[in-house]
């Protein structure tokens, strides 16, 4: 009783409108195998519409993730296939997209990045559309989008997303460790942006050496186009003064000795990447759709080079048009399946909530949402 009363008092502010948006829910286990859950998925598009907004000769990107090296967290490939499928059915022209990391790894890089996709299995060939990874490194890839918001000015996003007729968010939902959970918002906001926009949505600081790891290669010097970095005494010296934040640094370096100070975005960073959802999906009004797979709930994301356990049971996948009330149904159905907050047990000095609140008061959406469930 007291989680229904906690879920309850998480959105009792929106009961005040009799409109709810309406969000279509199949239920579904990961243990069932990808083709019963394919065939779900065809029936969840077919029942929801979701995917009627494009028209024909529309370009649609698909935002995804395609996962760390590892990690087993990640839509699979041949659920895309579905989606892409369904959306040629409708005369559009889908791709399938996502952008480079801030952190050291496989996805920080554009050729590694779409090296470790078509390991993932994601190949033209299986999903049956194009899958691109913008290289970040060259300014026509990225443009800045007017924001105005409490915290972001102008986001800086990948312009693929900005320039695509239509939109469809593909979403694995599950915990994160800066904002709670992650889910259709996180995918948009955090997403698509720049590595600039990932750093300006993480910390308000320029990044930092640790003169420990950093070995006086110069590769960061070479790479900053703002002339802030130097090497003393051969390390290599930030000057905040003269950092943009464009974090090509961090990329650039060969022995990870760039961090960033993520804790220091920690308070505001869920209302930072809500703003830049909104860069994103202001332009596609009509034209969005988005789909949470709630199934292997963990406790990170997906960019966790490990296969991270499950935190709750597998819930099933879910599609609307409204991002925040999707996100809300997916919150709220894995709690009840848990029978407990396992985002707050997880992550305890992070209040999900807060993403929702925002979205809500930018006119992303709704947290109050008509759950309608499809046939088996």
């Amino acid at each position: 009783m007291a989680l229904e009363n906690q879920l309850s008092a998480a959105r009792q502010f929106c009961m005040i409108s009799p409109m709810r948006s309406p969000i279509y829910f199949i239920a579904a286990a990961a243990s069932e195998g990808l083709p019963r859950l394919c065939g779900k998925l065809e029936r969840l598009i077919a029942a929801s519409r979701v995917l009627d907004l494009v028209s024909a000769g529309d370009s649609v990107a698909v935002k995804l993730h395609f996962g760390e090296a590892g990690n087993t967290g990640y839509v699979r490939p041949e659920l895309l296939r579905v989606i892409a499928s369904s959306l040629k059915a409708r005369q559009a022209k889908p791709f399938l997209a996502d952008t480079n990391t801030l952190y050291q790894g496989r996805r920080q890089e554009s050729g590694e990045h779409l090296k470790l996709a078509r390991e993932h299995g994601f190949t033209p060939e299986a999903v049956g559309a194009e899958v691109v990874i913008p290289d970040d490194t060259k300014p026509e890839n990225a443009v800045a989008v007017d924001v105005s918001g409490r915290f972001i000015k102008t986001a800086k996003v990948a312009g693929l997303f900005a320039q695509a007729d239509a939109f469809v968010g593909v979403a694995h939902f599950k915990g994160h460790l800066m904002t709670g959970f992650g889910g259709a918002l996180k995918n948009v906001g955090m997403g698509c942006a720049t590595r600039e926009g990932k750093l300006a949505q993480h910390s308000d600081v320029s990044p930092s050496i640790d003169v420990k790891e950093c070995v006086g290669c110069g590769q960061c010097v070479a790479a900053c186009s703002a002339q802030a970095i130097s090497l003393r005494a051969d390390k290599a010296v930030i000057d905040a003064a003269l950092c943009v934040g464009c974090a090509q640094c961090l990329a650039a370096c060969p022995s990870s000795a760039i961090e960033v100070r993520w804790e220091q975005g920690g308070n505001v960073i869920q209302e930072k990447m809500v703003e830049y959802t909104r860069a994103i999906l202001a332009a596609k009004k009509g034209k969005a759709a988005f789909f949470n797979f709630c199934l292997k709930v963990t406790a990170e994301c997906d960019c966790l080079a490990k296969d991270d356990p499950c935190i709750a049971p597998d819930v099933g996948i879910l599609a609307g048009a409204d991002p925040v009330a999707l996100d809300q149904a997916c919150h709220d159905l894995v709690l009840r399946a848990a029978g407990r907050d396992v985002f707050k047990a997880a992550h305890p000095k992070r209040d999900g909530a807060k993403q929702l609140a925002h979205a809500e008061e930018l006119g992303l959406g709704r947290r109050d949402y008509e759950l309608i469930t499809v046939s088996q």
